[in-house]
């Protein structure tokens, strides 16, 4: 196993994260500033008050992506266990 090979399988690896990572900090991202507006336009400044919000977003883009996010990475899985004799060799 060469080291280009290994370098290429990190970035694989980081790719597949940043894809099936994305859904679920883009919605909390997303529900962030929206309760952070609210707070500025109210002037209620309780620290608390943003991560219920933030919190029950993840959640549902877990259960609305999850599907998705775990084909993702059972086919990076399936094709790295696959291809691991070619790599080995």
């Amino acid at each position: 196993m060469s080291g280009d090979l290994v370098i290429q399988l990190g970035q694989q690896a980081l790719w597949i994260v940043m894809i099936v990572s994305a859904p679920m900090l883009g919605l909390g991202l997303i529900v962030g500033l929206a309760v952070s507006v609210f707070q500025a336009t109210t002037s209620i400044q309780e620290q608390t008050l943003a991560f219920i919000p933030k919190i029950i977003a993840v959640f549902v883009a877990i259960l609305l992506f999850g599907p998705w996010m775990l084909r993702i990475m059972v086919e990076y899985l399936t094709n790295l266990l696959v291809n691991l004799p070619s790599y080995i060799s």
